[in-house]
């Protein structure tokens, strides 16, 4: 058997608790690597000064937007092409990924103009310091201009997740990565040869990094990827495929996008106190997201697997993956919610925290590392909605944890005028949200089997 067709068989035949390490472990690996240089990245800022750090925090909701929609377009291609391949169909496989290269050209010319157009409204629409507004507007300009190379690398990674490639995935992220890392000090204060360029460094360090992940994840789709080909005659959007995607994909960028709407929506409960709250705020999302990204990594393993024997009928197997990745997920977290705990103080202090600071984030960290378990459990149930066909509840799960639940609670807590009364709104929404989602994948699952049972029967 072909190597690439044994890549792609193992979805349906290894056994799942090694299937996720296979898929998922090199997944995970490279995202805390992603996690990392984005906490280095606001580690380096901070040590310009408390405003960059919080210039960059300010930014992050429109940042996010951008890797939000990279993400679920990459999602619902690796969904759609495991699913294809999974009912031996490679030709649809194929046209998939070609219209997605379309799409993603389209997504990066849109960023662009809004990055060139709004990106310093954004900033003047959250504060009126002039040194933050300077630092926001030049760093989120740069990111949003050249955000191709994101939007590009999240496509291809993912086509090479969906046909069994998750090792070459992870090589290109972790690259992209390494050359953000190494930029940051050298971009951001100018070392040796490199002029200073402050924030405006931080920003070209990202960019170059992400463009370097897109052209490497190119060359590996060209050299090893034998499920789906590049052709420019299947790159014409084809209404069923592009709504297609959009079905599988939207939920899953609205779920990373909606962090920038609790993101957006904190900064402004809680920037009336003192724009070191927002400092704090931003950093705690940063430290969330650390603490994720093994729990996305091993949700964007679990995809392929979930879509592949779904569409070959193996409930049994679908039900398996996503109890073990409940548990893993939970471990993760509750480990990184333990550290937080204990060392607080020390946590901020990677980023430069001043007194101010400390006062006000260690209590916040304290409080708001509690909601991680519940988190990381409602992200993993809510993902197998989408590749079981029910799409919609995953964006319902995603809204209620990232608005419905969290910010109506925190605004009420606002009203005290106490800051630290503010914080137990970020593990409330998460208890909350996951109760929802536990029972929604009771019904998921159960409706999957019934669809699967009519048509065997049929």
């Amino acid at each position: 058997m072909p190597k690439q067709a044994q890549s792609q068989d193992k979805l349906g035949t290894m056994p799942v608790g090694k299937l996720l390490i296979v898929m998922s472990l090199p997944m995970m690996i490279s995202m805390l690597v992603q996690a990392l240089y984005n906490a280095i990245d606001a580690m380096f800022v901070a040590r310009l000064s408390e405003d960059a750090l919080t210039a960059v925090s300010l930014a992050w909701p429109f940042q996010n937007v951008m890797i939000a929609v990279g993400v679920g377009s990459g999602v619902g291609v690796s969904a759609l092409v495991s699913r294809a391949l999974g009912k031996g169909d490679r030709e649809a496989a194929e046209r998939t990924a070609n219209v997605q290269n379309f799409l993603t050209v389209c997504y990066a010319l849109v960023f662009a103009v809004l990055g060139l157009t709004l990106s310093r409204t954004l900033f003047t629409m959250q504060t009126e310091d002039p040194t933050i507004v300077s630092y926001g507007t030049t760093y989120l300009t740069i990111c949003a201009v050249c955000c191709v190379g994101m939007l590009y690398g999240q496509n291809l990674e993912k086509l090479l997740t969906a046909t069994g490639s998750s090792v070459l995935s992870m090589i290109c992220q972790a690259t992209g990565a390494v050359v953000n890392i190494i930029l940051d000090p050298l971009l951001i204060f100018g070392v040796g040869p490199f002029p200073r360029l402050e924030v405006a460094g931080a920003a070209w360090a990202t960019v170059i990094g992400q463009f370097v992940a897109a052209i490497l994840a190119l060359i590996f789709c060209l050299k090893y990827n034998q499920a789906t080909r590049f052709r420019l005659r299947q790159m014409l959007p084809s209404w069923p495929i592009v709504k297609a995607i959009a079905s599988i994909g939207v939920p899953s960028a609205l779920t990373v996008c909606l962090g920038s709407a609790i993101s957006y929506g904190m900064n402004a409960i809680i920037l009336p106190f003192t724009t070191t709250a927002a400092a704090v705020f931003g950093v705690w999302m940063k430290l969330q997201y650390f603490a994720f990204m093994p729990v996305f990594g091993l949700n964007n393993g679990t995809i392929a697997i979930y879509s592949y024997n779904f569409g070959a009928g193996r409930m049994d197997r679908v039900r398996e993956t996503l109890r073990l990745s409940i548990f893993i997920s939970a471990g993760f977290t509750i480990l990184a919610a333990i550290v937080y705990e204990l060392i607080p103080r020390q946590m901020l202090g990677l980023f430069d925290a001043s007194e101010h600071m400390l006062a006000l984030g260690v209590p916040a960290l304290r409080i708001c590392a509690v909601s991680l378990p519940f988190g990381a459990m409602s992200v993993i149930f809510s993902s197998s909605y989408q590749s079981l066909g029910y799409s919609g509840l995953t964006l319902l799960v995603s809204v209620c944890r990232q608005m419905v639940f969290p910010l109506p609670i925190a605004w009420l807590l606002a009203r005290s005028g106490v800051l630290e009364r503010v914080w137990p709104a970020v593990p409330a929404g998460e208890l909350m949200t996951f109760a929802l989602a536990f029972f929604l994948a009771r019904f998921v699952l159960k409706k999957a089997e019934e669809k699967l049972k009519e048509k065997k029967e049929m």
